[in-house]
């Protein structure tokens, strides 16, 4: 029996890899990887290692989430030591807990590797933090993309007067309905709203405006793409920081798949 870890390889600096997922790159015979992780931590892997890429792109599937748990299962009953490789953070909004539920189910070994999440990361790099003693107490970290079975109605309510920072992934094209529906349950339509497309890398943009305005602020914005909702997001004009770096400053190249 080999063993498989789940892993987060981060936001997309490469450098954000934490130690324990770098070695688990590095010792793994196969390495299955998604379409936000940075390429260049691949070169780390052991020459003799394999690669299968199993993302999961906006419009598309590349290989069915069923076959990559399969997968999974398969190659650590051959003896492989696998490592799954996600964007971010295996257990947020990664499915890391779908492929870890399968794997516990057919007594295959696993660790998780914790990553750190955009919600977190691409904020920062773009200078605003997600909690503030003086701003915010309180994240929530949220997908535009629900459950068919869930009301999207009580779904909004109930974040629109909840936490006071909303970290909202996946919610892109989404943005119109996530913004009339938050204004809709309660929240102030002056209240401040970030973007921050690929976020850590070289080509991080951020537009800022507010919930009544947004929408048209962010009309050139595409995924991959963080969503920050709250007061937290005013911070951003005194503490700005990566994106007035020099280029040759940037250490992280965008090598996505």
């Amino acid at each position: 029996m080999g063993k498989v870890f789940l892993v987060g390889a981060g936001p997309g600096d490469p450098d954000l890899i934490t130690v324990k997922g770098l070695k688990a790159i590095e010792q793994a015979d196969v390495i299955l990887y998604d379409r936000l992780v940075n390429k260049e931590l691949l070169t780390h892997a052991s020459p003799t290692a394999k690669f299968m890429y199993c993302g999961k792109d906006p419009n598309r599937h590349s290989l069915p989430q069923e076959d990559t748990n399969k997968l999974l299962v398969n190659l650590a009953k051959k003896g492989q030591v696998v490592t799954r490789l996600k964007g971010g953070d295996p257990f947020i909004f990664g499915r890391g807990g779908e492929e870890a539920e399968i794997l516990a189910e057919h007594h295959v070994p696993f660790e998780i590797v914790p990553g750190i999440t955009s919600g977190v990361a691409a904020p920062a790099y773009a200078g605003i933090p997600v909690t503030h003693r003086d701003y915010s107490s309180s994240v929530a970290f949220v997908t535009g993309v629900i459950n068919k079975n869930i009301d999207k109605d009580s779904y909004w309510k109930h974040l629109a007067l909840g936490p006071e920072t909303l970290c909202i992934y996946m919610g892109v094209k989404k943005l119109p309905e996530i913004s009339e529906l938050l204004i809709k349950h309660g929240r102030a339509t002056d209240t401040p709203v970030a973007l921050v497309r690929l976020g850590t890398s070289e080509f991080q943009k951020t537009v800022v405006g507010t919930l009544s305005n947004i929408v048209e602020i962010a009309k050139d914005i595409e995924n991959p793409a963080m969503i920050v909702v709250g007061e937290v997001v005013k911070l951003r004009e005194r503490i700005s920081w990566f994106e007035e770096m020099p280029v040759e400053s940037a250490v992280a190249k965008l090598t996505y798949q």
